[in-house]
């Protein structure tokens, strides 16, 4: 016969399994029909709420209550921690065993007025206040137990009563002398700083919401976290197997944690952790100096031998802090969260808990399993949970998935041993700089002049500036940026004003922007190769600001002009511009004679304020770009960022300051990294590496195709070490990304792209995608690419009228959600992907590819629209890029009949060749978009001041002419064939 029990068996299991899982995804777990213990509000104020559970018959001849214990939960959990379950929770166990078991609710601060801005203090006179309330309700000394800082909680509460009306305190993993034992086993030397620095930069500004607190407490136990998540799911199918824990797992997974308030976490660091004032004396309660050496009721401390937040060292600190109390400890082998609620807190710590009660209450032996605490070396020589300890007590409960995961886990040890000390010291130094740059919002003071004051004052004598082999310090640069701010008032320069700033890349470019920007004026960033009345105009400038170089350019322009740089010994000649605009040499005024006006206050800007002006070319087109302070920040902490800069690093400020790359990307990220700025007169191949070496430069900024003089000069031979680890900057072309890479390995790119606006910022953190721009910057805003027909120039909607988001290799139109002002300039759009929201397009298509990673497509007013569909110049450069002899490559439209050509332009490297079918082969199977239709060899391309390569001049030379060096694409084998005098004939006459 057939088992048909060997079918159902496994059908039915699987049914089962399906329904407890709809079940715990739509209510958060199973329904255990259990019902909480009872309790009565005794009293209710803003700060807490008192319950008492159980609360006794008042009817004549009822059973009297027992002694009161007044629990205290830590400010992360909530008080439901004290009754997880009726049966085995630690109100029902106490209940039993006749003690009064009182809770004190601080409740959830998050949904309370005003209860993020609780301290620590407020915390323990409400204890204290809760303990009055107890006293007068029972007649009775009270026990005050605390779970790990409610135990903190509660030796601070009773050191400020002074031990009144206290029968006891019972501390659950709390730590006294919290620089004994730091979890983790987290150096102690390290600790001090660190806190002070989290309490006064971090916590001063944020707060912990409730399910950050969740996410931290099970990294700290990371093996049991997984094990019981392994085990639910495998037990899935067995309802009442999983009825009995169901309500533990609920509240550890989402029920049981709360928000914590930034000024009590703030408080907490500085006072008990920087300074460990618990062991010490001195803290304040709202104005009160506390000592702990004032409790002299006794003191039961539960320790967990694995517990690795409590850790033994730190809880055994109250035998030294309170000298006149007398000491117990109760030794369970547990960890933090198992010394409270679980099987183990259910059968050995409450009933000794209970019996503690009792003993104290009504005499007798003293309780199985608590000793009197031995006086422990002010320098204990247990360092924490030993490493033995922790593995031994995590490997009983994670042994069946130690056997399933041992390979992969292995893998992962071995390359989390090799990168953790450099992962420890990339989070500690990025972590803070974007949190800070997190809280920025339209009221934050945040500007260039403002970061440059702060790194003044924390590092004066560090090494700011190398310029010609000679270093400055922060307080000498620091120094000349507010004499040349005096100089600006002494002329009339007020705060708002737009001043011209034409210089080259020298210290005297860097002083100006950053004196502007600590005077609060607008700096208009003139570059020299543009059209200059133009930029004047479009920035709206009232006086330039320009070095002898460039006076010359300057005086033909209608504004006044100030010139700053060259020493006081230089000779301007003045009297040479006579009936020119007038001309101020700023090196003349004596700073020291200046008075300030009552109006100025240095780093006035806001994160909302109008910064620098810079320009971009579109068409041929000078456009005017306005940049904020946010905007500025935003780049500037993400390159430090990403990057990993610090004070170790010296960066080699390449790029011209006029330019958006210089200004945000290197002087930013420079300057908020606390590294060195190395600035160097102009790019050449001969100083190069001699430059490189003199100022120990790790970090070279670039843009567009600046290293290919150096690269590719005859003369460059880099033999030997060298110190740079890293390039950056925007828009290097491929063949010169792998050409950089190859020369000086191990070192990487990090190729950014920002928009003009700073709404979107991406950044090729690895380096390992040649071409790509990466990925979202973090503490970046939102981005997202609207799906994009190219061939009717539209952005493409669902089917209920909102914008489709592009799938991967999908061409979109990329869009940013505006974090503060927007550019006048932006195209704003409303309703994008749900009702009333609001998005920014960039006006630029990427492809996102299966990764994530983000390629430049073209910019949506560039696309070639061909008789055979769309090209896209980035696709087809990066595709032509990877052969080996093409040094740059340009993509454009040429006028054909009622159409376009599409011809890609290609400059070699010394001695290359392409040959034909390595072309066609390249071209074959582009990621979006088609081919262009002609393709040919350029003895040289005319590039920008900073270095990009332009399309106009070849533009304006029409159809290419035949040559060896040029091709066409065959329709008929879509491959591609010498462009020959007959078939640019033919090509030309079908225009007509």
């Amino acid at each position: 016969m057939v088992d048909l029990s060997a079918i159902t068996r496994p059908v039915g299991r699987l049914v089962a399994t399906a329904q407890n899982g709809l079940e715990v995804l739509r209510y958060g777990g199973l329904e255990t029909g259990a019902v909480p213990s009872p309790f009565q509000i005794v009293e209710s104020v803003p700060m807490y709420r008192l319950r008492r559970y159980f609360p006794p018959d008042a009817r004549p001849g009822a059973k009297p209550a027992g002694p009161p214990v007044l629990m205290v939960h830590p400010m992360m959990m909530s008080a439901d921690m004290w009754d997880v379950t009726r049966e085995d929770g630690a109100v029902g166990i106490l209940h039993r065993a006749g003690v009064d078991p009182w809770v004190i609710d601080f409740g959830s601060p998050d949904k309370i007025e005003g209860g993020m801005q609780r301290n620590l203090a407020d915390h323990v006179v409400a204890l204290s206040d809760a303990v009055d309330t107890i006293k007068t309700v029972t007649g009775r000394d009270v026990h005050l137990a605390g779970y790990s800082q409610g135990g903190m909680f509660a030796y601070q509460t009773a050191a400020y009563r002074r031990a009144k009306d206290l029968a006891s305190i019972i501390g659950f993993g709390s730590p006294v002398d919290t620089l004994a034992a730091l979890p983790m086993n987290l150096p102690a030397s390290l600790a001090p700083a660190a806190a002070d620095f989290m309490a006064d930069h971090v916590f001063s500004r944020i707060d912990i919401p409730g399910w950050l607190a969740r996410t931290g407490f099970q990294m700290l136990d990371p093996i049991k976290t997984a094990q019981s998540r392994l085990e639910f799911l495998r037990q899935l199918h067995d309802r009442e197997a999983l009825l009995p824990r169901e309500q533990q797992r609920r509240f550890l997974a989402s029920e049981g944690w709360i928000a914590w308030s930034g000024p009590a976490i703030s408080e907490l660091l500085k006072q008990f952790i920087a300074h460990n004032r618990m062991m010490t004396g001195g803290f304040s309660i709202h104005g009160d100096l506390v000592t702990l050496s004032d409790i002299s009721c006794p003191v039961l401390a539960v320790i967990g031998e694995v517990d690795d937040i409590g850790q033994p060292a730190a809880v055994r600190g109250i035998k030294r802090a309170a000298p006149d109390a007398d000491v117990y400890e109760f030794l369970i082998r547990a960890g933090h969260f198992g010394l409270v609620v679980g099987s183990k807190a259910a059968s050995q710590t409450w009933p000794a808990v209970a019996a503690w009660v009792r003993w104290l209450d009504e005499g007798g032996p003293m309780p199985e399993g608590v000793s009197p605490m031995a006086l422990q070396a002010s320098e204990p020589s247990e360092s924490g949970v030993t490493l033995a300890s922790r593995l031994a007590h995590g490997g009983a409960a994670a042994t069946e998935m130690a056997f399933s995961l041992a390979r992969s886990a292995a893998d992962a040890l071995v390359a989390a041993n090799k990168s953790a000390r450099t992962l420890a010291v990339e989070t500690a130094r990025t972590l803070p700089r974007l949190a800070r740059l997190g809280q920025v919002n339209d009221h934050t003071r945040i500007s260039l002049g403002r970061i440059m004051t702060e790194q003044a004052h924390e590092a004066p004598k560090g090494e700011a500036l190398l310029f010609d082999g000679r270093v400055h310090t922060y307080e000498a640069v620091d120094r000349r940026i507010n004499n040349v701010v005096r100089g600006l008032i002494e002329v009339g320069v007020r705060q708002g004003a737009r001043v011209g700033v034409l210089m080259e890349t020298r210290p005297s470019a860097l002083v100006a922007i950053a004196a502007l920007s600590r005077l609060g004026a607008v700096a208009v960033l003139m570059p020299p190769d543009a059209d200059l009345a133009t930029a004047a105009r479009l920035g709206g400038v009232t006086e330039i600001i320009t070095d002898p170089g460039n006076l010359a350019a300057a005086r033909e322009l209608e504004s006044r002009i100030l010139v700053l740089g060259g020493g006081e010994s230089r000779d301007l000649h003045l009297e040479d511009f006579d009936g020119v605009a007038e001309v101020v040499d700023m090196e003349k005024i004596d700073p020291d004679v200046v008075e300030l006006p009552g109006w100025y206050r240095p780093n006035p800007g806001l994160a909302r304020d109008l910064a620098f002006i810079a320009f971009s070319s579109i068409s041929g087109e000078l456009v005017a770009r306005q940049i904020t302070n946010y905007r500025w920040a935003l780049s500037a902490f993400g390159t430090a960022s990403a990057a990993n800069l610090s004070r170790s690093d010296t960066v080699y400020c390449l790029t011209p300051l006029h330019h958006q790359s210089g200004l945000l990307v290197s002087l930013g990220g420079a300057v908020v990294g606390g590294a060195r700025i190395a600035l160097s007169r102009e790019v050449r191949p001969d100083r190069f590496l001699q430059e490189i070496r003199q100022y120990g430069v790790t970090v070279v900024s670039y843009t567009w195709a600046m290293l290919r003089d150096v690269i590719d000069d005859p003369g460059f031979s880099l033999t030997g070490n060298h110190p740079v680890r890293v390039f950056i900057g925007s828009g290097m072309p491929s063949g010169l990304w792998r050409r950089v890479v190859d020369v000086f390995a191990p070192a990487n790119v990090v190729e950014f792209f920002a928009t003009t606006d700073g709404q979107a910022v991406l950044a090729n953190v690895a380096g390992a995608k040649v071409g790509s721009k990466g990925r979202p910057l973090p503490g970046g805003g939102d981005i997202a690419l609207a799906a994009y027909d190219a061939e009717d120039n539209l952005i493409l909607e669902d089917e209920r009228g909102f914008v489709r988001r592009a799938e991967a290799n999908e061409v979109g139109v990329l869009l940013a959600r505006p974090r503060g002002p927007v550019d006048p300039l932006a195209s704003v759009k409303r309703g994008v992907f749900a009702p009333a929201d609001t998005w920014v397009s960039t006006e630029y298509l990427f492809r996102r590819d299966e990764d994530g990673d983000y390629w430049l497509v073209d910019n949506r007013a560039a696309v070639v629209h061909t008789e055979r569909g769309p090209v896209f110049a980035g696709t087809v450069n990066d595709a032509v890029g990877r052969l080996g002899a093409v040094d740059m490559a340009v993509t454009y439209g040429v006028p054909h009949g009622d159409g376009c050509l599409a011809v890609t332009a290609l400059a070699l490297r010394p001695g290359g060749t392409i040959p034909s079918a390595d072309l066609s082969e390249a071209l074959a199977d582009l990621a979006v978009g088609c081919p262009p239709d002609i393709v040919h060899v350029v003895a040289d391309m005319t590039l920008t001041a900073t270095y990009r390569p332009l399309a106009g001049p070849l533009q304006r030379q029409g159809v290419p002419k035949p040559s060896r060096n040029a091709w066409y694409l065959d329709p008929d084998s879509d491959r591609y064939k010498r462009l020959t005098v007959a078939v640019r004939s033919e090509i030309v006459e079908s225009a007509q």
